[in-house]
């Protein structure tokens, strides 16, 4: 069955484009198994390229766990610098310290970059944590942070795309927090960027939605094209209504058993589901509500501005509001390595850390800060979990690579942030050494950051789910704990 991910922009084509129903098997008339695939390419007539991505909203024993909790990870594709944003070492040499000076936050004694004021000025409501140990994570594909698994490494290990997005096991073992919406959904940029089910099964890879909400276009390098996005996910054929998607649905539960003969990948398994979720989604209108930005009163649109991400961090907000469980925003122009990727201002695209990762600053604390804002006059902060984070840090010393001032990949150490989840904030977390190279203290592991979600969400630590080869998997691995200090 063809990965329907990389539809991308062939909104006329549908999810079982490939059984071919109209088409006779080798010398056979037609008969009734092609008035099966006939049924079953009816109920493409959805028109939804990415329909076979709506996740299921159960657990395997066929019970969701109760909650309102979600999750919205803010994925700075590439690996934002650390010592450049928020761990800044003023009283080293310029090629360590870099070339922005600290300022003061809410929290007493505390320093963060200039170009992050709106956040220092809130810092209170966040938590940073300096001394995430990131070793074995790498990019292209991005999965060691985004599963909690070192071992999630494809470039590494053959194996390490079978490991489960986080995103991916809270959509197995809790589902949605209201039907007709996906519990796991992504926009993004490049399929490197986003990990997916991996063992879980594809049922649980993320909803792509990119192509479901009117967007603004930029190019590789974030440049607004100014022209839209054009959303047509949700939009039904011509001569096809809800009745005859009814009728279509009864044919399809009258031939399950036929329909099964079909399945010769493993995917059918989930069918039932897909074609549920795909009539909620188009009948009932909670997640087309939550994906038309129009919707939203002007007051608000403005406040979050008009910038690619951050309309796509209002719809995350929309999104969890409507009964999302996990959103990703991949923070990226570019489909190779990531924006943030600040090799040097010599290196193009995404140049070093002057003329690079300083533009960037300003919007990531615009669109941090009004999100963390939005959700709290809502009352939906203590319920959704905000992680900002990428891949890895970057090098102590500027000028690698030949370049005047960009720093390349550190799988030693980084930083990154949290806000709401009920947690307690207002503090940091851990330290490095004082040229910021390796940890100081209280290394923080990609294990403890699944545990601290996965406690977040509901899900006991030693949950466990079946591999390829049917042997149960600790969805909690390398002795991962919940951060004693958050919970």
């Amino acid at each position: 069955m063809p990965d329907h991910r990389y539809c991308g922009n062939s909104h006329s084509e549908h999810a079982f484009g490939s059984f071919l129903g109209t088409q006779r098997e080798g010398l056979c008339l037609v008969g009734r198994r092609n008035m099966v695939k006939a049924g079953m390419a009816g109920i493409a007539g959805l028109s939804l390229p990415d329909l076979l991505q709506v996740r299921s909203q159960a657990t395997a024993a066929g019970k969701s766990i109760s909650s309102q909790r979600s999750v919205i990870l803010l994925w700075m594709a590439g690996g934002p610098s650390h010592i450049d944003t928020w761990d800044m070492k003023p009283d080293r040499p310029l090629m360590n310290r870099g070339p922005f000076s600290p300022i003061s936050t809410a929290i007493p004694g505390e320093f963060i970059c200039e170009h992050l004021p709106k956040q220092a000025a809130m810092l209170d409501k966040f938590t940073v944590i300096r001394s995430v140990d990131c070793q074995k994570s790498n990019h292209e594909p991005n999965k060691v942070m985004q599963t909690g698994h070192r071992q999630a490494a494809p470039r590494a290990n053959p194996k390490g795309e079978r490991y489960p997005a986080i995103g991916s096991v809270i959509s197995k073992f809790c589902g949605t927090n209201q039907p007709g919406v996906p519990p796991y959904v992504a926009f993004q940029k490049s399929r490197s960027h986003v990990a997916y089910a991996g063992d879980l099964g594809q049922q649980y890879n993320p909803f792509m939605a990119n192509q479901a909400a009117t967007l603004p276009i930029y190019d590789l390098v974030g440049k607004d094209t100014g022209k839209q996005s054009s959303s047509q996910m949700f939009r039904l054929p011509r001569n096809l209504d809800f009745d005859r998607i009814g009728q279509r649905m009864g044919l399809l539960r009258e031939l399950d058993q036929m329909r099964r003969e079909l399945d010769v990948s493993g995917s059918m398994d989930a069918m039932d589901t897909y074609h549920r979720q795909a009539v909620d989604m188009l009948t009932g209108g909670r997640v087309q509500k939550a994906f038309d930005i129009s919707k939203e009163p002007e007051s608000i649109r403005e406040r979050y501005g008009s910038h690619l991400w951050c309309q796509q961090a209002l719809l995350a907000r929309r999104l969890v509001e409507q009964g999302v469980s996990f959103v990703t925003l991949d923070l990226s122009y570019h489909t190779a390595s990531g924006t943030w990727d600040n090799h040097g201002d010599n290196i193009p695209p995404y140049g070093g850390i002057s003329k690079g990762l300083k533009p960037l600053l300003p919007l990531f604390d615009h669109l941090i800060t009004t999100l963390v804002s939005d959700l709290e006059q809502r009352g939906l902060l203590d319920d959704v979990l905000v992680v900002a984070m990428g891949e890895f840090g970057r090098t102590p010393m500027m000028g690698t690579q030949g370049s005047t001032d960009g720093r390349n990949h550190w799988p030693q150490v980084m930083s990154m942030c949290l806000a709401g989840g009920g947690m307690r904030h207002g503090q940091i977390i851990g330290a490095t050494e004082k040229d910021g190279g390796h940890i100081k203290h209280r290394p923080v592991t990609p294990g403890d950051l699944a545990a601290t979600i996965y406690h977040h969400m509901g899900i006991p630590q030693d949950q466990t789910y079946l591999d390829h080869r049917g042997r149960p998997m600790f969805v909690v691995q390398e002795n991962g704990e919940p951060i004693r200090e958050l919970i």
